[in-house]
């Protein structure tokens, strides 16, 4: 299954990728929605390499996923890789500068079965294909409104 998204943020590009690089703060902001998030490497810099595990509850069910950082190119691009029990997933953001105050991101994610259990999954998925759509459009929604806010708090950051 892929979604793809295009969303534009009314803040500079430089912006939106720092606040994107602040895994820190991603980790307090999954922490917060009942997730459990562990970091799993001592890197000390955000770099490719960066791992955490992450656990969340879907369906009912305790779900658990190593994420890693597979790309971060500087002011352009960042690349994440997960691997759960049942499934593998990729997430690709890519930042391009439409203004010197406004960015879109170019949000891909894509999520394949390794189960089949998780075929099952997936396919339920694709049938309501329209809700998925419509509940991955509000969660990148709220991430622009969310870096928007931030950069409207902070300009100079």
């Amino acid at each position: 299954m892929k979604l793809v998204r295009n969303q534009d943020v009314e803040a500079p590009v430089a912006f939106v990728y720092d606040a994107l690089c602040d895994f820190d703060h991603w980790e307090r902001v999954a922490l917060r929605r009942g997730a459990e998030v562990t970091r799993l490497d001592t890197l000390a810099v955000p770099g490719p390499g960066m791992k955490w595990n992450i656990g969340f509850d879907f369906r009912n069910r305790r779900r658990t996923v190593d994420l890693r950082l597979v790309t971060l190119d500087p002011g352009q691009t960042l690349a994440f890789a997960g691997q759960g029990k049942s499934m593998n997933g990729t997430a690709l953001l890519d930042l391009v500068e439409m203004g010197p105050k406004r960015t879109r991101i170019a949000i891909t994610v894509e999520v394949e079965a390794r189960t089949l259990a998780a075929r099952m999954l997936l396919q339920s998925l694709k049938f309501a294909t329209a809700r998925v759509n419509r509940a991955f459009e509000a969660r990148t929604t709220q991430l622009a409104t969310d870096l928007q806010e931030r950069f409207r708090r902070n300009p100079g950051r």
